[in-house]
């Protein structure tokens, strides 16, 4: 394993990192299983392109941002006004997405090999790669900065609190409602901000990008828990990103030893993601059989 390998997939989990807080606040926060995801994330990826091939990469994530919101809320009120289970409501949602990419991208796909980036700026001082890692990873820093603040405002304690116990939420004459609305437009936000980071590095945009994205979100929320657990919140977003980026680094090093077959990505993403949601059930099995042996022994 070389120091490129590692450059390389750190800097991809890096960009991806943006997903993994997204979905850790829907997954963990709310307790709510988003499908949006798929669909925000190609969103923030095809309205990024579109702004980076008219020259404009910082107004593009800015937008990909307020885009990935939109689809929030739009899930939202689809749950929250027209009662739709949260699943479907996430399907549709994402459905509709599909359409809306193709028309905003004007095409399957866009090359934004010539176009300026929002890391062209530091190029002339630094090396590409050494440009795009320096600013992803601020992008990164003042995404866990601001979120970490900000779940520790009083909307954000409510939205914690919706998704530990959404009728004490009520109870408190507090609008449940309000605070899935701006859970799920930040967590779409961060989705498609990802897209948007991606769009930019990789030079392209593809409207079968957002394909999977909710398993690889959610094995980087995973994967960063068997790092530093569920503490503070803090170091769950923290672990989130450390997931993402762990998680890249195992993909890129199976690959690279040619374990299986680059085709076998997303059910190997599935493996892991159904393993590990597993364990906890495996554990409380494992518990119950060993509670039953010691009273049988007893007995």
């Amino acid at each position: 394993m070389n120091l490129n390998f590692l450059f390389d997939s750190g800097l991809l989990g890096l960009e991806y990192a943006m997903l993994a807080l997204g979905v850790y606040i829907t997954f963990r926060i709310l307790n709510i299983p988003d499908l949006t995801v798929d669909g925000s994330f190609t969103f923030g990826l095809s309205v990024s392109a579109v702004f980076s091939a008219a020259g404009h990469p910082f107004l593009g994530l800015l937008m990909a941002l307020l885009a990935g919101a939109v689809a929030g809320c739009v899930t939202g009120l689809l749950q929250t006004r027209w009662g739709i289970h949260p699943i479907l409501a996430g399907i549709l949602t994402m459905s509709g997405l599909y359409t809306i990419n193709i028309t905003v991208m004007g095409s399957p796909n866009i090359s934004l090999i010539n176009s300026n980036k929002f890391f062209t700026f530091l190029e002339s001082a630094l090396t590409k790669d050494g440009a795009r890692y320096l600013t992803v990873g601020i992008i990164v820093l003042l995404c866990v900065g601001l979120l970490a603040l900000f779940f520790k405002t009083s909307l954000g304690l409510c939205i914690r609190a919706t998704g530990n116990n959404e009728a004490m939420v009520r109870a408190s004459s507090i609008n449940p409602n309000f605070t899935k609305m701006v859970a799920l437009a930040l967590s779409n936000g961060l989705v498609a901000l990802s897209g948007g980071v991606l769009a930019q590095c990789q030079g392209y945009a593809d409207i079968n990008s957002g394909s999977g994205m909710i398993v690889i979100g959610l094995a980087s929320v995973i994967i960063g828990e068997v790092f530093f657990g569920r503490r503070s919140i803090l170091l769950c977003l923290i672990s989130a990103v450390v997931g993402s980026v762990v998680y890249r680094i195992i993909i890129a090093l199976a690959l690279q030893l040619d374990l299986f077959d680059a085709n076998a990505l997303k059910l190997i993403s599935a493996v892991i993601v159904a393993i590990t949601l597993a364990v906890p059930a495996f554990k409380t099995r494992f518990s119950n059989w060993k509670t039953r042996r010691e009273a049988g022994r007893r007995a």
